[in-house]
Order: C-alpha cells, then structure tokens, then sequence
C-alpha cells in the first residue's frame, strides 16, 4: 500500500499552480457534498443508513489506515457531509436532485478551471485514486498554510518541488 507521502506527493505533482490549488478549497468541497446529496436516497435502518454512508465507511477507513490524526479529521469532516446530504434527502425529489446535480457540475466546472491554470489535466484521469486523495489534499494543504505539519510539506515538496510562484508577464 502507498504511504501518506507517496499519495500526496503524487496528487500533488497535478497540483504546483497556487490558483490551481485555491480551486480545489472551493471545487472539490463543493463536489464531496454533493456526491454525499445523491447519494443519501435512499436510506434504511431507520434513515441512518445510506450508500452515502457505505462510500463515506469505505474512504474514512482508506484515510485511517494511512495516518490516524488525518483520518480521524477526514472521518469527521465526512461525517458533516454526510449529515448535509442527508438533510437534504430529506427534500423534495427536485430540491435534492437539484441541490446534488448542482453542487456536482459547478465543483467540477472550478476544477477544470484551476487545471486550465495549472496546464495539466486531473490527477484522476492518470490514476483513479486521486478521486479519493483529493479531498486528503485539500485539508493537507490547509494545515500547511496555517503552518501546520511542516514535515510532511517539506517530503511532498522534495519529491515534486514547491507551489509555483505566480510570475508576472515579461513583456516590459
């Protein structure tokens, strides 16, 4: 299995334009909700249960199993989501699908926006997994702009380089 810093540092890789990055606190938020909406219908065992619960199982343990204090934070931060999306389940048919499909398609639409910055495709068309440490990275890059977890940035960053610095145009 790869290591915390082999998934991040190759998400990361996609992931070296500062605007690239700014996308992907609103973009990939934005779509982890939604995915929890469309998939909250339909529940069992009383409502509390739903296959945005079974998905939400699955990636808490796969964030769990490459570091415990992430994955305790991811787990928690799953669970907002999940308590969102079922709140909106709860909804009409239209309001749900709306909510869902919405959210989706404009999380999806400032991804591909911050990688037409970055000048690089999604680190999910190489490899499926990114789907899953895309989430990871966001709050990773988080910690490291509040100052936070300094070892692992300077791992990531000896394996893919630092964030671009954003160069003026040099046409004087």
């Amino acid at each position: 299995m790869k290591s915390l810093v082999d998934h991040l540092s190759q998400y990361a890789a996609y992931h070296r334009d500062p605007r690239n990055i700014a996308s992907h606190f609103i973009g990939i938020p934005l779509i982890v909700v939604a995915v929890a909406v469309l998939l909250s219908r339909p529940q069992w065992g009383g409502g509390w249960v739903s296959p945005a619960v079974l998905v939400a199982m699955a990636s808490a343990w796969f964030y769990l199993r490459l570091e415990v204090r992430l994955g305790v934070l991811m787990t928690v931060l799953l669970g907002l989501c999940i308590w969102a999306g079922q709140v909106l389940a709860q909804h009409s048919t239209l309001v749900w699908l709306a909510s869902g499909i919405g959210m989706f398609v404009v999380g999806w639409a400032i991804q591909f926006v911050g990688h037409h910055y970055e000048g690089r495709k999604p680190a999910f068309v190489d490899d499926v997994t990114g789907l899953i440490v895309g989430p990871l990275f966001v709050v990773v890059e988080l910690a490291f702009l509040l100052g936070m977890r300094h070892e692992l940035k300077e791992q990531i960053e000896a394996r893919v380089g630092g964030v671009r610095l954003r160069q003026k145009n040099a046409a004087v």
